[in-house]
């Protein structure tokens, strides 16, 4: 199954399985919330309507990306991880101003089915690569499109000539491969539902980084709810997602109840909002022992709708950046690991 990744010399991260504790956890949520610590912002990226959708880190500039980078004259924007640093320390309280990158894309949306945005974002070296959910019927399907960045920051601009479909895992209204991560010398994407009473068979698909064309897949562990980002993959194959519920999706809420799902999975539902730690292996890509890091909730079941994540590790900081797309509002954040 991995013959086409083992071959490839880029599989240093793959760990067998034994590797790791024996035990995979279950889908339950952790009894500990951690605090959400909310880091003020300025200019256009405070409306809802920014609708970020994803961010990654390039060297030591965070990279946000809108959904919709139209809305903005088509600009990606971008903070730098020391002016983070400094406000979560306390050096600095002033709200950041994430400033502009101009962003080419002109015959993207050409080349796909009804656009509907952009969701996830990574780099490796100075190559961007961002997936796309388009409408396809009454369901979604994604894409994979390149580009590359000015490493002054000038400018980032995608190539027109590199398109690739990503098969859609369910029929669902929506949906699509949101998270895009960077495996060695290949792309890993995630499709957003892999619960088991939407997608039996869950798994990863493999891009080649510099064709992007399909190399493979590997299967995925069952996570309920949806996954809507992830961060970059550490030395062991090790890498965090967000995982999340919005008991107002009536949609889905119809679809799982008409599938066999149980429990109250209704707009009086509690929220889920957490991360999940995964690995790739030789078998697949499993939970590991690590427990879901559950965020401490709002009150009156409202619900954020957490769309992008990366790890921050400076200064005695040990935890996670989030941000948020219009729901409830733009909303960017700190929340540190589990000691």
């Amino acid at each position: 199954m991995l013959a086409f990744l083992l071959n490839s010399g880029c599989a240093w991260w793959l760990l067998p399985p034994t590797a790791l504790p024996a035990t995979v956890l279950p889908t339950s949520l952790s009894p500990i919330e951690q605090p959400v610590t909310l880091i003020s912002l300025a200019g256009p990226l405070v409306s809802p309507s920014a609708e970020l959708s994803g961010m990654a880190w390039y060297g030591d500039w965070l990279i946000l990306l809108p959904q919709y980078p139209s809305q903005f004259g088509n600009q990606l924007f971008a903070l730098h991880k020391q002016d983070v640093v400094d406000f979560l320390t306390g050096k600095n309280q002033t709200p950041l101003s994430p400033f502009s990158i101009p962003f080419i894309d002109v015959g993207i949306q050409e080349q796909t089915l009804i656009f509907n945005g952009y969701e996830g974002i990574t780099f490796i070296g100075d190559r961007v690569y961002l997936t796309v959910e388009a409408i396809f019927g009454t369901g979604g399907t994604g894409y994979l499109v390149a580009g590359s960045i000015a490493p002054d920051l000038t400018e980032i601009r995608l190539d027109t000539t590199q398109v690739t479909s990503i098969p859609p895992q369910a029929s669902l209204p929506n949906l699509s491969d949101e998270t895009i991560v960077a495996a060695g010398d290949q792309l890993a994407t995630i499709y957003e539902a892999n619960g088991r009473f939407v997608n039996a068979e869950p798994v990863v698909h493999f891009f080649d980084s510099i064709t992007l064309e399909p190399v493979g897949i590997l299967p995925l562990a069952t996570i309920e709810y949806r996954v809507t980002d992830g961060t970059a993959i550490d030395s062991l194959g090790r890498f965090w997602v967000v995982n999340y519920f919005y008991p107002g999706d009536r949609a889905l809420s119809s679809i799982l109840r008409s599938r066999g799902a149980t429990g109250t999975i209704d707009a009086s539902a509690q929220p889920i909002e957490r991360l999940l730690e995964l690995q790739f292996t030789t078998e697949g890509v499993i939970r590991t022992a690590t427990p879901p890091l559950s965020l401490e909730l709002l009150a009156d079941n409202v619900a954020r709708n957490w769309e992008g994540i990366v790890h921050l590790q400076a200064e005695g900081l040990d935890g996670f950046l989030l941000v948020t797309d219009s729901f409830p509002e733009t909303l960017f954040a700190f929340v540190p690991k589990l000691p």
